[in-house]
């Protein structure tokens, strides 16, 4: 399963743009289960963190999303969203 790490301290480094395009390929990844399982929980994680940083087309997306998901599946990706945050 194809994967992209965003863990690397170079990240911080690049520029905002370059970084939330990053971080929203990362949401198309697991919105449409391209070279993993779709996850919606995940796409929503990875599109709130893209539209933190700036993307508003992740924010979209993560709208769109968030109407399909239940109550606990969003406080889920909130919370995942939150603790990378905090980590990065």
């Amino acid at each position: 399963m194809a994967r992209f790490e965003v863990l690397e301290a170079g990240v911080g480094a690049i520029g905002a743009t370059a970084q939330a395009d990053i971080l929203f390929e990362l949401g198309m990844m697991y919105a449409t289960g391209r070279d993993c399982d779709a996850d919606m929980v995940t796409a929503h994680k990875w599109f709130n963190i893209a539209a933190i940083k700036g993307s508003s087309r992740a924010a979209e997306l993560r709208t769109e999303i968030a109407a399909g998901m239940s109550k606990q599946e969003l406080a889920r990706a909130l919370r995942e969203a939150r603790e990378w945050m905090t980590v990065h």
